[in-house]
């Protein structure tokens, strides 16, 4: 079947969201993959041990050489501003651990949160379309310990406030899209390993 590629058309913010192995970075690789020629990766996650420097490498042979692709572990709205950022897609991979490193760099909620409001008009600033992954970290338990439920609760508010603002959401679950907000072709909701 026939894609229509969303290059070109009006800027779009792609929101998805669900769990850990989800299938949430498949599914936007595949979105990217499919409608935009000129890819722009953007990684949030720092390598700290052998075992990350190792998936970082795996991710960015899997994502092949069509993708250009950034380490931006803190700079994420500066990274979205930038003339590097015109046209194309950007995705971005993923805001958990980009929050994960602003609470390391023993940043209040407040100041946290105020870090989030910077990206959101991040967001609506750049000409770009923007696929956001995120993960959903509310479904589960309450945790034992303080810094947990400030991340936790940190996490919400930053997806209630990228999910506002995108065109089209979807929660992952199994390796299927689901749609919150917005329209996709049905085929496009379907990933698999």
């Amino acid at each position: 079947m026939a894609h229509t590629t969303l290059e070109g058309k009006r800027k779009k913010t792609i929101f998805i969201t669900g769990g850990c192995r989800s299938g949430k970075s498949r599914f936007a690789l595949e979105l990217a993959n499919r409608h935009y020629q000129q890819k722009t990766f953007i990684a949030t996650c720092q390598a700290g041990d052998p075992e990350m420097v190792e998936r970082i490498r795996q991710h960015k042979e899997q994502r092949g050489p069509d993708w250009r692709t950034l380490e931006i572990p803190i700079a994420l709205p500066d990274a979205l501003v930038s003339p590097d950022s015109k046209g194309g897609v950007v995705l971005v991979d993923c805001l958990t651990l980009w929050v994960n490193n602003l609470l390391a760099e023993d940043l209040s909620e407040d100041e946290t949160l105020k870090r989030v409001d910077v990206l959101v008009t991040a967001i609506k600033e750049t000409t770009c379309s923007i696929i956001i992954v995120s993960n959903e970290v509310g479904t589960g338990i309450v945790p034992q310990n303080r810094l947990a439920r400030v991340f936790r609760d940190i996490i919400g508010v930053t997806n209630q406030r990228l999910a506002v603002i995108a065109d089209t959401v979807v929660w992952m679950v199994a390796g299927i899209g689901v749609p919150i907000k917005g329209v996709l072709e049905l085929d496009e909701l379907k990933t698999g390993p």
